[in-house]
């Protein structure tokens, strides 16, 4: 069996999860996820637990099984404490500013980078460069940090760009004068 899809989720107090067939819904104080569970899994709600178990040892159930335990876990997760991933904006001239609730780049282009926060994200601004976006689903807050950080990539020779915080970019040599 899968050493990861065999471990009982335990659910937190405050949290609610009801599974309608192959619908997983999980409610918390933060608000409220939904997941389909693929064909060949069930899950079910066991004395304060959730396990998640599959019918045969197949290849696409085994592979399945630990990541559907795995998103469910991420999703009561989010509904208590939510996620975050913090930006960073290095560069001279490079900076980061609170509209409402989008925010505006200036990274070297000729104009202003407007991004607006896709649903369930939000977007907190620290000084003029750093960011944080924060959420409760994973994979949105997740996605919403790499498109925001492929506007401008860290490049290589002096570092510029958005970048996460705590990334380490690999830098190059450039030209060596004689």
């Amino acid at each position: 069996m899968s050493r990861i899809g065999r471990l009982p989720i335990d659910i937190p107090s405050g949290v609610d999860v009801t599974i309608d067939g192959s619908a997983v819904t999980v409610k918390g104080p933060k608000g409220t996820l939904n997941h389909v569970i693929p064909a060949p899994l069930t899950a079910a709600v066991e004395d304060g637990k959730v396990v998640v178990s599959r019918p045969d040892d197949e290849r696409r159930s085994k592979s399945l099984h630990g990541l559907t335990r795995t998103l469910i876990a991420n999703q009561i997760t989010g509904v208590t404490a939510g996620y975050s991933k913090g930006l960073e904006v290095v560069g001279t001239g490079y900076r980061v500013q609170a509209r409402g609730a989008s925010i505006e780049f200036a990274l070297g282009f000729s104009h202003p980078v407007l991004v607006e926060p896709p649903a369930g994200i939000t977007f907190t601004v620290e000084g003029n460069n750093r960011l944080t976006v924060s959420g409760i689903d994973k994979q949105a807050v997740g996605e919403t940090a790499a498109n925001i950080r492929k506007i401008r990539k860290p490049e290589p020779y002096k570092g510029k760009g958005v970048r996460y915080a705590g990334e380490n970019v690999r830098r190059k040599a450039g030209k060596s004068g004689k």
